[in-house]
């Protein structure tokens, strides 16, 4: 397991960097692990914590290749200058960190965008997460 990045360093060399003149907005998502089984959550089958039992942590890991691709196409959406990922690995605890995205951009709607569509791709594409119970 990694330590999490700070996210006000990360904010002040994102406003270090070229792009910063274009940027209006920028988000931070920070997930980290629930008590909640992903099953309950999102009502999905998973082959980790059923819907009726609590989480105890999970495991987690990435493939890093797929996960730079997904950065890359979130550089390239319109209006979106800064882009930046850090995910942890490894055997996580609730409360853990599992992630933190930053992403800077010129308008709200955009940056709100972007954000979805690239976590969105890192959970659905780019990482294993096998919960375990508690």
């Amino acid at each position: 397991m990694a330590t999490m990045p700070s996210i006000d360093e990360w904010l002040r060399e994102a406003k270090q960097d070229p792009g910063f003149r274009n940027c209006g907005m920028y988000l931070v998502h920070n997930g980290t692990v629930r008590e909640t089984p992903k099953a309950k959550a999102r009502g999905i089958e998973t082959d980790g914590v059923a819907a009726g039992e609590k989480v105890g942590g999970m495991h987690f890991d990435y493939d890093e290749q797929r996960v730079q691709a997904a950065v890359e196409e979130a550089r390239a959406l319109p209006g979106i200058e800064y882009v930046r990922v850090w995910l942890n690995r490894g055997e996580l605890e609730l409360g853990d960190d599992i992630m933190l995205v930053l992403i800077g951009g010129d308008i709200r709607p955009r940056v709100i965008d972007a954000l979805q569509l690239l976590v969105g791709t890192i959970k659905n594409e780019c990482v294993s997460e096998v919960e375990r119970p508690a």
